[in-house]
């Protein structure tokens, strides 16, 4: 992992990547036998991880006070069972922390510091490929190379 530009190889045991989810709604007008989910926009994404002790750049991220402040770039390597393929992918956020838990410190154990941060921006690449782009701030919504909010932009003048 690597926050603004730091490589923290060997620092972070543990990452979540941010869940994609939509808001869904049910609705069943007259004459439908039945209720179709209507898409209701995406859900909050968030990035979670934890830290190995005190990692000071991290802490200092806290209080920031753009939702896009600081740009995380998860760098990972899923090999294939099958073929023994390596795929690289990556996935970059741009947020701000929500939440740091301390955790509790005991002597002769292991420390680890969870954060919680909250994202505005999520980009996921495949082998060099963008398959999902999502800029909250800016009405970005990019899946396998379609713009799912052009339409919706050029409506509203933006």
């Amino acid at each position: 992992m690597f926050s603004d530009g730091i490589n923290y190889i060997g620092k972070i045991p543990e990452t979540t990547l941010p869940k994609l989810s939509r808001k869904m709604e049910a609705l069943r007008l007259g004459g439908m036998d039945g209720t179709v989910d209507i898409d209701l926009g995406g859900e909050a994404l968030t990035l979670e991880y934890t830290a190995g002790g005190i990692v000071r750049e991290l802490i200092r991220q806290y209080g920031a006070t753009s939702a896009g402040a600081y740009l995380t770039r998860f760098a990972g390597a899923y090999q294939r069972d099958d073929t023994g393929d390596v795929d690289a992918v990556e996935v970059y956020v741009r947020g701000r922390p929500k939440e740091i838990d301390m955790g509790g410190a005991k002597p002769g154990d292991d420390t680890a510091h969870k954060y919680n941060i909250s994202c505005s921006y999520y980009k996921l690449v495949i082998n060099g490929f963008v398959e999902i782009e999502i800029d909250v701030l800016n009405f970005i919504f990019n899946v396998g190379g379609v713009d799912r909010l052009a339409q919706q932009r050029r409506a509203l003048g933006i």
